[in-house]
């Protein structure tokens, strides 16, 4: 999939951007806690979102960047009519989303690791991947 142009070139937009270091994942829950105050959303949600988006900048971090400090994962937000997009983009050179192993099935139980994708796509309502698998974007219901 592409990276549709000008998806965040509007007024309604809020942005983190971190080293890669995981010590930067505690930023994202006073973002996550932005989000719900701006939007007044649901605890529920506010759990789903703060899961998903740890997971996915804990990955861009961790496997897309391989914890370089130099490099960044930016983390995008946005308010659309009736759901919450947030992206995160690391400078990796993305992944083969479409062939994760099912961390559900009985030889995987055991694996540390491999989780986080499986994460996102249970507790987001959609989720997309972009620029080879180094941008991914959650979607999550009002």
């Amino acid at each position: 999939m592409g990276n549709p142009s000008g998806f965040f070139n509007i007024q309604d937009t809020s942005m983190l951007k971190l080293i890669s270091t995981t010590g930067s994942v505690s930023a994202v829950e006073p973002f996550v806690e932005k989000l719900v105050n701006r939007y007044n959303l649901d605890p529920n949600k506010q759990c789903n979102i703060l899961i998903s988006l740890t997971e996915a900048v804990t990955n861009a971090i961790v496997h897309g960047n391989g914890e370089v400090e130099e490099k960044t994962v930016q983390v995008r937000s946005r308010k659309e009519k009736n759901c919450i997009a947030v992206r995160v983009s690391d400078e990796g050179t993305g992944f083969d989303y479409d062939s994760l192993p099912d961390p559900t099935r009985a030889e995987h139980l055991c694996e540390c690791g491999g989780r986080g994708v499986f994460l996102m796509r249970q507790l987001s309502d959609h989720v997309s991947f972009y620029d080879n698998g180094s941008t991914v974007e959650m979607r999550f219901k009002l």
